[in-house]
């Protein structure tokens, strides 16, 4: 069955590296500054600063361990890891917290994201980089639990139409679904078109799109990973300008020689990361990989993708390449149905244009929004027995 545990909505930024810039924390009465050190993903802030706003106690609980109660929610660092803990659920980082002049440092993310989707008054303000406490008699609705990485540095996004509504959960339940944006910081991704028309870089086209997507899945939800990325046509094929139109991918062996291209193009950003390439025969990832073929979380993959493809179909310009599969290290860790689609090929420069068109990321946002939706509905008949998916 869909895995049970909570999951950061995970939109990978398109810079890493930066100034830290300034923030605040704020209340109706007053204002503190956040002391900001510069990162190579991005920017950390001194978690005790923002104690004279939202009472803070920081202790250490073992070697590199901490345990941050903030707002009287508890928080559980490593120094070892790009990750917090908070009950039983497990939230990634977008880097590992410091210690730095003996104060912990975190990324701006946990201030920006993940305190206020668990903090009860707490909002974070884009315009001005500024945790805020409100003061409020009565009580907000439960906090949606879905967190982005950098999302300090994102603008609201516009969405063009509206979201099926997912049907009721069951008691006890909750639905969370990663975005991830292909590519980012020094890792530009694809680059197109192969002639005419504005220069694109996946990057920038993922991430604006990733960030749509998760505007449009905020009031929903579902235990889902969908990684997005840009597709490049081939140099040596006959007309590789030419090449149109979108696929998606659920993880297992590659089957054509084109799922293995795109596999390779796609794993190739894995020399970014801090974590080994490598993924021999005794490597714990390919071990992953192998047990992953074999569980329930395939036919679900493949049926995801099925209907993102479908869905994708009604609004994209572009042909439908189908489903396929292949070994991409994104899905390895993706305990959940996970896919990742190719939105189009950035080396053709009408498929380029559309790409980039705001309008167009916003349809495909939406489109593929819509189809984790239906997904998800079509889940909950098969396991509760509320009759054949459609």
């Amino acid at each position: 069955m869909i895995a049970a545990a909570l999951f950061a909505l995970q939109l990978a930024a398109s810079a890493r590296a930066g100034s830290p810039g300034t923030l605040t924390a704020r209340n109706a009465t007053k204002s503190v500054a956040v002391p900001v050190i510069a990162s190579e993903a991005g920017s950390m802030a001194q978690l005790d600063a923002i104690k004279p706003i939202v009472p803070t106690d920081i202790r250490k609980n073992g070697d590199g361990r901490y345990v941050a109660l903030v707002g009287g929610t508890k928080f559980e660092f490593d120094l070892a890891f790009a990750a917090v803990r908070v009950g039983a659920d497990l939230i990634q980082l977008t880097e590992r917290p410091v210690i730095h002049d003996n104060k912990l440092f975190v990324p701006v993310q946990f201030l920006s994201s993940i305190v206020p989707a668990y903090v009860v008054n707490a909002s974070w303000d884009v315009n001005e980089r500024a945790l805020v406490m409100f003061s409020m008699v009565q009580s907000r609705p439960a906090p949606q639990r879905t967190v982005s990485s950098r999302s300090e540095d994102r603008a609201p996004a516009t969405q063009s139409a509206p979201i099926t509504a997912p049907p009721p959960r069951r008691s006890g339940t909750r639905r969370v679904v990663i975005v991830d944006a292909g590519h980012g910081g020094p890792d530009n991704g694809m680059t197109g078109p192969m002639s005419g028309g504005p220069k694109l870089y996946e990057k920038n086209i993922t991430l604006a799109v990733a960030m749509q997507l998760g505007q449009a899945l905020r009031a929903a939800g579902g235990d889902l990973f969908i990684s997005v990325h840009v597709n490049a046509a081939n140099p040596t094929w006959r007309d590789p300008g030419a090449a149109r139109g979108f696929e998606t991918y659920f993880l297992a062996e590659a089957k054509t020689e084109d799922a293995r291209r795109v596999e390779h193009m796609e794993n190739e950003a894995v020399q970014y990361e801090d974590a080994p390439s490598n993924l021999g025969k005794n490597d714990p990832l390919s071990f992953i990989f192998s047990d992953m073929i074999q569980n329930e979380h395939l036919r679900e993959s493949s049926d995801l993708a099925d209907v993102i493809q479908r869905r994708l179909g009604r609004i994209h310009p572009g042909p439908s390449r189908g489903v396929k599969q292949a070994g991409f290290r994104v899905l390895v860790t993706a305990y959940m149905p996970s896919v990742l689609v190719e939105i189009g090929f950035g080396t053709n420069a009408r498929e380029a244009a559309f790409l980039q068109a705001n309008d167009k990321q916003s349809m495909i946002a939406n489109a593929i929004a819509d189809a984790a939706m239906e997904y998800l509905q079509r889940y909950d008949r098969r396991v509760t027995g509320g009759g054949p998916s459609q």
